[in-house]
């Protein structure tokens, strides 16, 4: 199987362990765009025994803390698809009444284009996750 989150990070590594991974992903239109991904391939969140599952949704529940406290979106859209990449990972979204898409999902059509200073500004808050992401995963999983 050609899986693309078992050959690759899936983004920039914020925080990793030997079970699942908290990477940046690179959004252009969203910075601070992150993704929790369980480092065993597993396509289906139910195929996750429970200690598992409750790992994984601590670590998403720690993300968007880290979120709302250095980008402070209006809203933080979580979502586990996988129709593209069949391997559980969550993503958590930092969501602004301004950006490109709101308020519909990310992968909705654009509604607006977003000046290059107002995402410059967002990007520059985006580097400070890496430390806030550490402190509320050793929180939430403590």
């Amino acid at each position: 199987m050609d899986c693309v989150f078992c050959r690759e990070d899936g983004g920039e590594v914020l925080w990793q362990d030997d079970t699942l991974r908290v990477v940046l992903a690179d959004e252009l239109d969203y910075p601070g765009f992150c993704r929790v991904i369980w480092n065993a391939h597993v396509a289906e969140f139910s195929d996750l025994d429970g200690g598992a599952r409750e790992r994984i949704m601590r670590a998403v529940y720690a993300v968007e803390r880290a979120l709302r406290r250095v980008m402070q979106p209006v809203k933080v859209n979580l979502a586990s698809l996988g129709n593209q990449v069949p391997h559980v990972h969550w993503h958590v979204i930092p969501r602004y009444s301004n950006d490109a898409h709101f308020p519909m999902p990310v992968w909705a059509p654009r509604q607006r284009t977003v000046s290059e200073k107002l995402l410059a500004a967002r990007r520059a808050q985006a580097t400070l996750l890496r430390e806030a992401v550490r402190n509320e995963i050793e929180q939430a999983l403590a």
